[in-house]
């Protein structure tokens, strides 16, 4: 278990997620993110004999990988992202659908997932990137500031895309990819989102979280601010989800290698056509 700065209170995650499935789940995102994350498995040309779906609140993840027949036997991860019980090189592939958002130690998870994969095994996941949520964010932050004169943490920090593809390199994936989609989704008002958001069991688990009830009149005020910034010409609201993909392989002798530094076949001037300087050297000016 990971002894950094805890950002989430994951106990409070599981109680949310396991009350939101228990009664009205919005599952809208899960089922586009297993649906895609069939069709990119499709595109690997290759069987994986070991899988394990780790974290993912439902089964429609793995309900994907049977469909696609490229999976010979699926495990459903139930323990703590942060603990994996995988021994290492156990695992041909790891899959995972909006889950590691909420983990504290991504860089240690990423880890942990990467020896547990055999040599040539696949890391296929997806998780909320930083770009979701900033209308609900600077809703809350404008209402919160001019009700109460300060401002707390509402919306998580969700991390970017850029720092992920860091991340899978500094964990020592091979192959790495990073990538991501924007989904636009359209309510009444900011109440049908927060709806939805507790449908997800993805409401504010940041353990620095004001543990006060929201006052009624900050609430309102967001409301009206979200209406009034985030609303397009039918007065319906907008809310953004950024999905973002990693990908990543367990390095193996078989996967192309970058070329060393001098062993190309062609020089680039000859290949663009135009004539090689020295470092030195400067251009003449055009005239």
């Amino acid at each position: 278990m990971s002894s950094g700065p805890k950002i989430f209170d994951r106990r409070l995650l599981r109680a949310r997620q396991a009350r939101a499935l228990a009664r009205r789940p919005a599952t809208f995102l899960i089922d586009r993110v297993a649906a895609e994350l069939g069709e990119r498995l499709s595109a690997v040309l290759r069987r994986f004999d070991v899988a394990a779906d780790l974290g993912t609140p439902t089964d429609v993840v793995r309900r994907a990988l049977a469909a696609s027949g490229k999976v010979g036997t699926i495990a459903a991860v139930k323990a703590d992202e942060e603990a994996l019980p995988f021994a290492n090189g156990s695992l041909d592939l790891v899959v995972s659908a909006l889950a590691l958002q909420f983990v504290n130690d991504l860089p240690g998870t990423l880890i942990q997932i990467r020896r547990a994969l055999k040599p040539d095994g696949l890391l296929l996941a997806a998780l909320i990137g930083g770009e979701s949520l900033n209308e609900l964010r600077a809703a809350f932050a404008a209402a919160e500031s001019e009700i109460e004169g300060g401002i707390s943490p509402r919306v998580a920090p969700f991390a970017d895309i850029r720092e992920l593809g860091a991340l899978l390199q500094r964990a020592g994936f091979a192959l790495p990819v990073v990538d991501s989609e924007k989904v636009v989704v359209r309510y009444d008002s900011v109440f049908g989102l927060m709806r939805d958001l507790r449908g997800m069991g993805a409401t504010n688990v940041q353990h620095e979280r004001r543990r006060t009830p929201l006052r009624r009149a900050t609430l309102e005020r967001m409301a009206a601010i979200y209406a009034e910034r985030f609303a397009d010409a039918d007065r319906r609201v907008r809310a953004t989800f950024e999905i973002v993909w990693l990908s990543g392989w367990a390095p193996h002798e078989s996967q192309p290698k970058p070329l060393k530094p001098g062993s190309a076949a062609q020089r680039l001037a000859d290949a663009l056509g135009t004539t090689e300087m020295s470092a030195g050297e400067k251009p003449e000016r055009l005239r």
